[in-house]
């Protein structure tokens, strides 16, 4: 048994340190191990970033969207506030315009004797009143000497004459009033129109 055992240990001394391999030393198999499995891994882990990225990128887009929707909600509801206040104004400022006409035709009376005093209070209420719709935005319509417009002038008569130019405002019956540079009353107004040319002869009858 003895001289056995020592021709074993005899034989396991020549052939020298036993050699194990990397698969051998983790316990795997060198088949089981394919580069093509690290490469789909890589391969799902980029394209959950970019579906991740996609994402974002939506969610960042609505929310623009949503910002520009909210910001042009908010200066419409503000347009059409300030739209309503001027409505609001010039209609109160339409209602008002027969007071200052009724203050223009009592301080186009005699101003003589008694009268003289009251015309003086007329003028300045009517002053502080045409100054309160001024600062409004209340402007009255040129209209004596400037050409006939009819975005600005009514003409309720023409009156033939060759001291003014064919088609001059010579006469205002009623003043017309802007709001804001939009025509709230045009006035109403006299009209200059050139005299007709008649034939010699008739002009020789006349004579």
């Amino acid at each position: 048994m003895s001289s056995h055992s020592d021709r074993d240990k005899e034989k396991g001394k020549g052939r020298g340190p036993e050699i194990v391999s990397p698969a051998e030393a983790t316990g795997t198999d060198p088949e089981s191990s394919d580069p093509r499995q690290g490469e789909e891994a890589a391969a799902g882990s980029s394209g959950e970033i970019q579906k991740l990225l996609g994402e974002k990128q939506e969610l960042m887009d609505t929310l623009v969207r949503r910002q520009a929707d909210f910001e042009n909600y908010r200066k419409r509801v503000e347009k059409e506030r300030h739209q309503e206040r001027h409505r609001g104004a010039e209609s109160l400022v339409e209602h008002i315009l027969p007071v200052l006409d009724a203050f223009d035709r009592a301080l186009a009376g005699p101003s003589e004797g008694a009268n003289a005093e009251y015309r003086k209070g007329f003028e300045l209420i009517r002053k502080q009143l045409w100054d309160a719709l001024a600062k409004q935005g209340l402007k009255r319509v040129e209209s004596v000497g400037k050409e006939f417009n009819p975005h600005f002038h009514h003409a309720i008569e023409t009156v033939e004459t060759s001291e003014h130019a064919d088609g001059v405002v010579i006469g205002e019956l009623q003043p017309g009033y802007l709001f804001h540079e939009r025509v709230l009353r045009p006035a109403m107004v006299r009209v200059a129109s050139a005299p007709e040319s008649r034939p010699a002869h008739a002009a020789r009858r006349e004579n």
